[in-house]
């Protein structure tokens, strides 16, 4: 068996060869057969020494320890396959902007047609750079089989179109091929929806995509080759850009009714949805403790199993040891169990008497978000009373801080912008527009407002996310936000803004505190005091932080500083990672 094993990379002429183990389940196979005959001699005990331990690691890793998926901006896409159709004499230079309809119409088209638009001419480009992937993929596929390849993600997906395009890709290069009754695609197509409005058109887009004929061959063809006793269609929903684009209120509600409908979807189609949450590191991306996360989850969303991305610091602090990575694992682990056995005796499509209050909220809060973030100038206010400048300096992440380097919010990510509000402690995407959401429905609706604070502390999801505000609440500072205030230039505008900030924050705490009927020091006392003991240190880091950017803001004004800015940034990152530290999170 030892001898059969394919080396870490294999050659040519290894791969495929009689004596070398084709995939994990051939090893597997032998392991089990010997285990059994181990077995069936009484050496119960050698079996569970030697041979389980190497079974349950190849079982769970394979040869390809995990699969790798594949993720592209549906835009990106768009400009990918517009360079494709114009290098095959079609009139599409301006395919981005066309309808749905005739999007629709001439991928449809093309679709029905098994001929490649234009071979192995290399197009240069977006659309040379998208093929190679796929080209690679085809090659991964042939060669090693499907275990370490995942999906092809389609982040910001906004229609139909945008699932059907990468379909085109892969016909290009072999991915996707003509059978009998049309094309079919060796690797699942999954949206990924991000923003508040893509939440919400999101039912209708998964149903349409699958029961679109070459998703439903697919997931077919997807089904024997892993096995399946039914179709998986994965679905992926995104924590960052909806907070960044309505609030955490309007965002968490959005979601939950996402999930909702579209499980529903599924199970009317009998395909098994499988949610992929890319939650971040922070509560308003969708961070918090896993238990409390699982079972704020809708009835039928969780199907017996679901991806969860971990990100930043969240990886160290849950996996870096033995004991709290499985720890967490087995909160993970458990948590779906009891979520899924749950799940299985509610009503699918049974609806909580809170949901018409949560819609009030969820509306009026991304209102009161909305009117903040839309205040004139309020990205000045934002550049200058946040280290965002330093963040963006700092080129530590894995993508730029913005999509295309405009200077407007619906182009910066979400990462360098929660970073910035924390470290400023603000904390401003975990918290804003709750307030405000809370006292209008009190004076508006008294009876659906009593219905929300008798059941903060009993309904899964609203206690989930008013707990997660509450957290976000007492990491903020109402005195660190009006010192890094001062850092904007324009009186007026601080003014202005921060009075605003200010008053929500109040507002906000006043009625979180009114829904768990106490206050954050007598529900909270441990997590309370943790904060205590950080304060004066981190009191003197912002201090020393709020100077060091004065003095380095100036010396970039300068033309003949620009050394010493950046000996000055140097200094000025130091104190943003001690901040984050102190902080335990950054974006």
């Amino acid at each position: 068996m030892m001898a059969r094993l394919p080396e870490p990379v294999p050659s040519a002429r290894d791969v495929g060869a009689a004596h070398v183990y084709r995939d994990a389940d051939e090893l597997l196979a032998d392991l089990r057969f010997l285990r059994e005959s181990l077995v069936e001699a009484r050496a119960e005990r050698l079996a569970a020494a030697e041979v389980d331990p190497p079974l349950r690691r190849i079982a769970a890793f394979g040869f390809h320890l995990a699969a790798l998926d594949v993720r592209q901006n549906s835009a990106a896409h768009d400009r990918a396959l517009t360079q494709l159709l114009c290098a095959a004499g079609i009139d599409a230079a301006d395919f981005a902007d066309w309808s749905e309809p005739r999007r629709m119409a001439l991928l449809e088209q093309e679709l029905a047609l098994p001929r490649p638009f234009v071979g192995a001419v290399d197009c240069g480009g977006e659309a040379g750079e998208t093929l190679a992937t796929y080209r690679l993929l085809r090659r991964q596929l042939d060669t090693y089989g499907s275990a370490g390849i995942g999906a092809l993600i389609v982040s910001m997906t906004r229609q139909l179109s945008d699932l059907l395009v990468p379909y085109l890709f892969a016909r290009e290069v072999g991915l996707a091929q003509h059978g009998t009754d049309g094309l079919v695609c060796r690797v699942p197509v999954v949206p990924l929806f991000e923003t508040a409005a893509d939440l919400s058109r999101s039912p209708g887009i998964v149903s349409a995509f699958l029961d679109h004929p070459v998703t439903r061959r697919s997931l077919e063809l997807q089904r024997a080759t892993s096995n399946a006793r039914r179709w998986v269609a994965q679905v992926m929903v995104g924590y960052s850009d909806s907070n960044k684009d309505a609030g955490i209120l309007a965002s968490s509600w959005y979601l939950y009714r996402a999930q909702r409908e579209i499980a529903d979807v599924g199970r009317e189609r009998g395909v098994k949805v499988r949610f992929f949450h890319g939650r971040g590191g922070t509560n308003s991306r969708g961070a918090g403790p896993t238990h409390r996360f699982l079972s704020a989850l809708p009835a039928g969303a969780l199907d017996g199993d679901l991806r969860i991305t971990e990100q930043g610091e969240t990886i160290a602090q849950k996996y870096a040891n033995r004991l709290t990575a499985v720890y967490n694992l087995e909160l993970l682990l458990a948590g779906t169990v009891r979520e899924t056995l749950l799940a299985t005796q509610a009503a699918p499509s049974s609806l909580s008497a809170l949901e018409p209050a949560m819609e009030r909220l969820a509306a009026s809060s991304r209102r009161a978000y909305r009117s903040l973030v839309e205040t004139p100038r309020f990205i000045d206010f934002f550049r200058q009373a946040t280290p965002i400048d330093a963040i963006e300096a700092a080129r530590i992440g894995s993508r730029p801080p913005r999509r295309s380097g405009r200077p407007q919010l619906s182009d910066l990510r979400a990462i360098p912008w929660v970073f910035s509000w924390s470290q400023a402690r603000f904390f401003l995407s975990g918290w804003y527009g709750v307030g405000s959401a809370l006292e209008e429905l009190r004076h508006v609706d008294p009876k659906g407002f009593a219905s929300v604070c008798e059941q903060a502390l009993s309904w899964p999801p609203l206690r989930y996310l008013i707990t997660n505000v509450s957290t976000s609440l007492a990491s903020a500072s109402l005195d660190a936000m009006r010192a890094y205030a001062q850092l904007v230039v324009d009186v007026a505008l601080r003014d202005r803004i921060m009075g605003q900030i200010a008053a929500e924050f109040e507002r906000t705490r006043a009625l979180v505190d009114c829904l768990f009927r106490g206050t954050f020091e007598q529900r909270r006392p441990n997590l309370f005091q943790t904060l205590a003991l950080r304060r004066p240190a981190l009191e003197t880091l912002h201090a020393l932080q709020i100077d060091q950017f004065r003095v380095w803001r100036a010396l970039r004004e300068v033309d003949l500083r620009q050394a010493d800015a950046s000996r000055q940034l140097d200094d000025l990152l130091l104190t943003v990672n001690a901040i984050a530290s102190g902080l335990r999170t950054t974006g």
